[in-house]
């Protein structure tokens, strides 16, 4: 069947490949919606036809495809649509990149510091060599919200979120979304959050998390691909709690009223 297609076609098209001269080529039958078959009764169509097969198939500068585009599309076609594929999930993330670095630079500062307020954080200002923010253990902790991940921090941790927009290494942080603080005295608990109770912390470097291998498949069209993920995430440095009494005046006046006591008592004994 196929042999007997490609004598249809090339009897259809006599004048590019009897003719002797390669400039009549480019040229078209003067009847394109009939045109004139070639004479299968003759005696010299197979020498013609070889001869003009091998012309065809020898000479690298022949118009075969752009005569015949049909009989080289149909082999190809699949190692094309997987290309195709791979080149337009490439094109189309490196679109969602260029869009957000594009909305993230057109933002006025007020729209950054109410997008940055929604994700949890408020940004302060730049660490400087005079600041003393890093302070010994406290034994307080709180619960802070910073987009959807909870962590329960203290003086001195450090903790590990999503990539922080609008911050870069060494600008101080508040983190304002409370849920819940807590010491050897008390526990507050907040509804859902507390107003008065706020957390610093530090940049301390943009890193990105360990590499993740997604597979993808399509099914029936053998499509397998896997490519690797690197999250970005944001280091915080906690350094200080507010907003709950330290256990450190508390502990002070305990020993107070107990060298009174036993001053009182030896008194007594005496």
């Amino acid at each position: 069947m196929a042999h007997r297609r490609c004598l249809q076609t090339l009897s259809r098209h006599p004048p590019f490949l009897l003719s002797s001269n390669p400039c009549l080529h480019s040229l078209k039958t003067l009847n394109p919606h009939h045109p004139q078959p070639l004479n299968l009764n003759s005696t010299n169509y197979p020498q013609i036809l070889a001869t003009k097969f091998h012309h065809i198939f020898t000479n690298p500068r022949s118009n075969f495809n752009t005569q015949f585009p049909n009989l080289s599309k149909s082999f190809c076609s699949g190692k094309n649509n997987e290309s195709d594929d791979d080149e337009s999930e490439d094109a189309e993330s490196g679109d969602e990149v260029d869009d957000d670095e594009n909305v993230s630079t057109s933002k006025s500062l007020e729209e950054r510091e109410i997008e940055a307020a929604g994700i949890g954080y408020k940004v302060i200002g730049r660490l400087e060599k005079s600041d003393q923010v890093f302070k010994p253990y406290e034994p307080v902790f709180a619960v802070v919200q910073i987009g959807s991940h909870q962590f329960k921090v203290s003086n001195g941790d450090s903790i590990f979120t999503e990539r922080l927009k609008y911050c870069e290494v060494n600008d101080k942080l508040i983190l304002n979304r409370v849920l819940m603080m807590g010491s050897k005295m008390q526990t507050i608990i907040g509804r859902p959050m507390l107003s008065d109770a706020t957390v610093h912390a530090v940049v301390e470097e943009h890193a990105l998390d360990a590499k993740v291998l997604i597979f993808k498949k399509k099914r029936r069209k053998n499509y397998r691909r896997t490519k690797g993920h690197r999250q970005e995430l944001t280091k915080l440095r906690i350094t200080d709690i507010q907003g709950i009494e330290k256990p450190e005046n508390a502990e002070s006046g305990k020993t107070v009223m107990a060298s009174v006591k036993k001053v009182e008592r030896v008194a007594v004994a005496v």
